[in-house]
Formats: C-alpha cells, structure tokens, sequence
C-alpha cells in the first residue's frame, strides 16, 4: 500500500487567511493571488532589421518561468508603442503585427498556467536610445542602432546627453494615437490587462514633472496641463480596449527632489482623475526622472505612497520597491497599506517565489500537475 502523501489539486482554491494569496477580479479578470511581477526590461531583442523588438526565446522562457512559479499577474517589460519609443534598441516593441504573433506564443502559455498576462506600454522619451545597462546604459547614436530622442521640452536628461527634440502638438497627438494602436495589438497577442507607463522619467513622466516639462502651450505649465497627455494617452487606450478588461497605470509618486519636481500630493490629485477616465489601479513606484534625486533606500521604502493613495481616493493600489519576504508583503495587504504587491528583483532571484510564499503563509497554490510531486 502506498504511503505517499497526497498532493493538492491543480486548481486548489487560495487559503483565505492569507490576504497575499486571495484571488482578485478586476472588471472580468480574475487573478488568482496578490503576488504580482513589475515590469522589468531584459533588453534581449534584435535591435533593427525584420525581427527588431520581436519577443525570442529569451522572453518566452523567462516569462514562463514566473507563471510556472504560481506568480498571479505577470506584467511585461516596457514594451515600446514605437521604435523611437524604446528605452534601448533591444527593447521589446507592439508597434507592428509580426511582434504580435511572437508576444501570442508568451500570452497562451501564462494563460494555460492560471497566471493573468499583462503588458506595460511605454515611449521613453528624453531616456531613450541608450545601451544595455550591463554595457553602460550610455546614450547611443545611429552608429550603434540608434536615434534621437524627442522629449516635452529640450531638456536632457543627464549632463552631456543628447538634446532631445521637443515634440510638436501634432507629434504629442501621434503618440496618444500610438498607444491606442498598440493597445489594440495588446488584444491581439492576448494580453489581460494594459499598464501604461507613466513612472520612472519616461515621456509620461516627462510631461507630469515642471522638473522636466518646460512648455508653455496646453501641454506645460499648471497641473492641468502638466497631466494632460497622461489623460489623453488613457482616454485613447480605453476607447479601443474593451470595457471587461483592466487597465493599470504606473506612476512615481514623487520625483524626490527638493525643488520643481512631481509631488505625492500631485499623485493623489492624478490618481482621482485617473479612476474617473477609467483607469482600475494606481501602480505605485518613485523617481527616475532625475539622475542627482537622493532616494532613501530601504526595504518598502515606497509602500507608504501607495498607502497614501490608497488612503485618500478610492482607486485601488499596488505597491513596490524592496518588497522581498512573504511576512513583508502580507502585512502590506494585511494592513491595508495596498491591494496587491509587484515584486521586482526579487522575482529575478527566485522564479518561485510565490510558491515559497505560500509554503511559508501556509497557504495553498495552483500547481501544475507536473509539478505536483514536489508540493
């Protein structure tokens, strides 16, 4: 007679005295847990020629990896609405229908494995072109596969970097029209849910910071203007992405900077507005416009802006930034300081980790059959 311990079903239900691991349905998603992986660059596609910014090998198994790691939403790297768009010339793009089909093979199987597929989309701005980070992550020319980069204001960002070019209204009014068209490829490839990238001192966020727009038309100068690209960008997206399906924004609630920089108090204002043109959650991250910011580093040291937030409007939140341990990320939920977590690095590190999460919470997880006999 066997004395083998009986392992859980696939499709075990999530304990309910974990707050970490209680699905979650947003409009008609439902995503199974809290644990949720940021968007981070791999900076792994072909640079130019037919297959530039098409999904490999590389993307297919790393975002794989995670959904079979129990990881509840997978939110992919920025992916560029245009080639100018991209943070570097590897990045991966939705500008055109071949990477459509490379992007589909990647939604299918983190759809098959019970994870949710999420895409951020995002034009860099003043920080595109530059190299791979592990080579320098300087700004590169057309020599080396790149290009300049087109900004709010003639701004750099760095000393020594490339002038962006300021971007005209007609210009502004053709990326708004980019995003709305990526979205519509987003459906195609069979993404869940859009997050527009509006953080880290990409163009969304050039446009937010007086740090970094100087414009003096419709587009500059007070809050209203400041933000009206954010609100144009969201507006177009949810024209053509369908009403059951959830759509996010990322945002750095502060640029950390002492003096004409985008405050908390500006994100709290932003993120009602948000909700009201239809956005469902306010993914809560810091800086990134501005090389000298001094930033304070330290485990969850951003939660208390999505707590804010999360405090002072009702648009739900996700909070990130050195969020590492299982204990960690359920007292965030557990206290009400955010709806759910968006692991980074730590991802990078252990593909698992929700797994391990929910061994530690004693909590149950699906697992695929395959794996079974480890659980």
């Amino acid at each position: 007679m066997s004395t083998a311990l009986a392992a859980p079903a696939a499709t075990a239900a999530p304990a309910a005295s974990a707050a970490l691991f209680r699905p979650w349905t947003i409009r008609s998603v439902t995503v199974p847990n809290r644990v949720w992986m940021a968007a981070m660059c791999q900076y792994s596609a072909e640079a130019s020629g037919p297959d530039a910014g098409v999904a490999n090998d590389w993307h297919f198994t790393h975002y794989a990896a995670r959904a079979t790691g129990g990881t509840g939403l997978i939110v992919q790297e920025a992916t560029a609405v245009s080639p100018e768009g991209r943070i570097s010339p590897y990045d991966l793009g939705i500008w055109n229908d071949t990477q459509v089909e490379a992007l589909r093979r990647i939604t299918s199987f983190v759809r098959a494995q019970g994870s949710v597929a999420g895409i951020q989309l995002a034009n860099a701005g003043r920080k595109a072109s530059t190299g791979r980070p592990w080579e320098g992550g300087r700004p590169v020319g057309p020599d080396a596969d790149g290009w300049r980069p087109s900004a709010p204001s003639p701004v750099p960002f760095s000393e020594g970097d490339p002038v962006p070019h300021e971007l005209t209204v007609g210009e502004i009014r053709e990326v708004v029209e980019q995003f709305a068209a990526a979205a519509r490829r987003s459906l195609a490839a069979g993404y869940q849910v859009i997050e527009i990238h509006g953080a880290h001192g990409y163009l969304i966020g050039q446009f937010l910071s007086p740090h970094s727009n100087r414009r003096t038309d419709a587009y500059g100068g007070s809050f209203e203007n400041r933000t009206r690209l954010a609100l144009e960008v969201v507006d177009a997206i949810r024209a053509v992405w369908p009403e059951e399906l959830p759509l996010f924004f990322r945002i750095s609630a502060t640029d950390w900077l002492e003096e004409d920089g985008w405050t908390a108090a500006e994100t709290v204002r932003l993120a009602a507005l948000l909700q009201e043109h239809g956005v469902d959650l306010l993914d809560v991250s810091t800086g990134g416009l501005a090389p000298g910011a001094r930033i304070p580093v330290g485990p969850g040291y951003q939660v208390p802006f999505a707590a804010r937030v999360k405090a002072e409007t009702a648009l739900p939140v996700a909070a990130v930034g050195l969020i590492t341990e299982p204990e960690q990320a359920e007292k965030i939920l557990a206290n009400g300081e955010a709806d759910a977590v968006l692991l980074g690095r730590e991802l990078l590190r252990d593909p698992f980790w929700a797994r391990r999460a929910a061994a530690e919470l004693g909590a149950e997880i699906r697992t695929p059959d395959q794996y079974l006999r480890s659980w």
